[in-house]
């Protein structure tokens, strides 16, 4: 329930701060007072795009901030979902805007998104202005009347959970099967390029043994001359080199006996000796082994060629990304055989999920079609008072091809006005005065089959007037009770004198310039009011004993 708006710098208005209370309260005032000026900050509430011009002129900030109670609304989880700070009694949603162009929104004083502010604030008030009457023409909004009288969330909740199971899987059945056939067209170049790499054989280190291999062999004559002469140098009588070594040994051996440091040389030089005849011998047998031979390095090169076409080929550098690249392909090809297995899987989960959902669908169906008949006989008893007395209102089902998100139901609502008249589209030949009356019915309607937040009614009373606006003032007082909150603005006394508060919206003229204001009335202001109301602005007796007379009825 809406406790109390703060407004400052908005619009016309510097500095407002008005309480409100349960029941049915009324807002009356001159056009262009500024009423349409307080709903206008009530939307910033709701999360609707700030305008910057709504700034009031010379202000560099403008505030908006509304007090709830919510300890009837059990709201604790959407707090708990975004983070927010709860309070089991009281909510404050606020609004800044600043001539910058920044905007901030906070709930219970912390920051939050316009998002979250509009999900709450849909919970906490209920606008209906005049272009929602528009609504009418949706079967969105026909729908959403239908289940909340029908009384059926835990059978649509139910539903909905099958529907969105049934369209995943009718979603990956559809993407498999495009999948699949996308892969047949691919499979004769997947297989042929996995056979190629098979076929190659290829080994993750070859590829530099073979480069080292090829490398040797072309330079064979070269190498093997080369470690010919070292080996010559090395070992050869002529060289003289390891025999050299052998005597040079011996001479300091003689010389140890009367020279000892001779002997650390005589070791050191052993040590080469040693080193150098197995040099020797490496180099020897390494000569040995070099051939030249043309045949295997034609081998070798073809092998090469052979891998570097490849490389080239699947633009890869090793041969190991050929071996990875084999695998995915391979991968590939597995998948291909076993996607018709998968699209029968998922093909049994699919029909069977749209067994469930059918069978809940018509659990939800047989619910509206009960709420309907009791939806035709409460618009009756609602709309014949309402000056309608050859009224016919009809909720129409029709089952769909298919199922969507709220069943296998379409859902139409029919109306004649007339006696003998067609049954149409409400919206498509109701005046504007039947729709408003139609809407505030269905409001009614709704207000007593669940807890509805704060309900403001923006000049529902368009386009009638004398015994009618008074019997909707009685729907919207009926509406007020037990401990609910509804709101009228209206240009009508007989829905002014029904409300249980009234609130006053005015301009006042300054130095600095306009202000709308708005006051609560009390018994002797509201006569008044209500009287101005009625005459004009020249109060006449008849006008205020008029106006007493209505406010008595109000207490009647």
């Amino acid at each position: 329930m809406l406790q109390s708006i703060h407004i400052q710098n908005y619009a016309l208005i510097e500095k407002l701060d008005i309480d409100f209370y349960s029941g049915f309260s009324v807002i009356t005032g001159e056009t262009g007072a500024g009423k349409s000026i307080i709903l206008g900050a009530i939307g910033l509430l709701l999360g609707q795009r700030a305008d910057l011009k709504a700034i009031k002129v010379g202000a560099t900030k403008c505030v908006v901030e509304a007090r709830f109670d919510i300890t009837r609304y059990q709201l604790e989880s959407f707090f708990a979902e975004n983070d927010l700070e709860y309070d089991s009694s009281e909510c404050i949603l606020r609004r800044e805007l600043y001539a910058s162009g920044k905007s901030r929104a906070f709930i219970n004083d912390s920051p939050a998104s316009l998002v979250q502010m509009k999900e709450l604030g849909e919970k906490l008030v209920d606008v209906h202005s005049q272009h929602q009457n528009l609504l009418l023409n949706r079967e969105d909004f026909q729908m959403n009347v239908l289940d909340i009288l029908a009384k059926d969330e835990v059978e649509l909740a139910l539903y909905q959970s099958l529907y969105t199971d049934y369209r995943k899987v009718s979603s990956e059945l559809q993407t498999c099967i495009e999948q699949a056939e996308k892969n047949r067209q691919d499979e004769d170049y997947i297989r042929f390029q996995v056979e190629q790499l098979e076929e190659a054989n290829l080994q993750a280190d070859e590829q530099g043994q073979l480069e080292e291999e090829a490398e040797t062999l072309s330079h064979a004559e070269d190498i093997k001359s080369g470690l010919y002469k070292v080996d010559m140098l090395i070992a050869s009588d002529d060289a003289n080199l390891l025999s050299g070594m052998k005597d040079c040994m011996q001479t300091l051996q003689s010389v140890s006996k009367v020279y000892p440091l001779a002997q650390e040389w005589i070791e050191r030089l052993n040590s080469c000796l040693v080193e150098l005849k197995d040099l020797s011998h490496e180099v020897s047998n390494a000569a040995e082994r070099v051939e030249f031979n043309p045949s295997r390095l034609d081998e070798v090169n073809e092998r090469l060629n052979l891998i570097y076409s490849l490389q080239q080929k699947h633009h890869v550098s090793s041969v190991k990304d050929l071996l990875a690249i084999a695998e995915d392909y391979r991968s590939k090809l597995e998948i291909i055989t076993s996607s018709d297995d998968r699209i029968l899987e998922l093909t049994e989960q699919k029909n069977e999920l749209y067994k469930k959902v059918l069978l809940q669908a018509s659990v939800l169906t047989k619910l509206r079609q009960k709420a309907s008949e009791g939806i035709e006989k409460q618009m009756q008893n609602y709309l014949v008072p309402l000056g309608m007395p050859n009224v016919r209102f009809v909720v129409e089902l029709s089952s769909r091809n298919e199922p969507n998100a709220k069943g296998m139901d379409n859902v139409t609502f029919l109306f004649s006005a007339n006696k003998n008249g067609s049954l149409q589209q409400v919206a498509s030949i109701a005046s504007g005065g039947e729709i408003a009356r139609v809407m505030l019915s269905l409001k009614a309607m709704i207000a007593g089959a669940v807890k509805l937040p704060t309900i403001i009614f923006d000049e529902i009373d368009t386009g009638v007037s004398g015994s009618i606006a008074e019997k909707m003032a009685l729907i919207m007082h009926e509406m007020g009770q037990a401990d609910r909150q509804v709101i009228s603005i209206t240009h009508l006394p007989q829905i002014a004198a029904r409300g249980a508060v009234h609130y006053k919206v005015y301009k006042e003229d300054t130095e600095t310039g306009t202000n709308s204001h708005i006051l609560q009335l009390n018994n002797e202001e509201r006569i008044n009011e209500i009287a101005n109301m009625l005459s004009g602005a020249t109060l006449t007796d008849a006008a205020l004993n008029n106006a007493k007379a209505l406010l008595n009825n109000e207490t009647l």
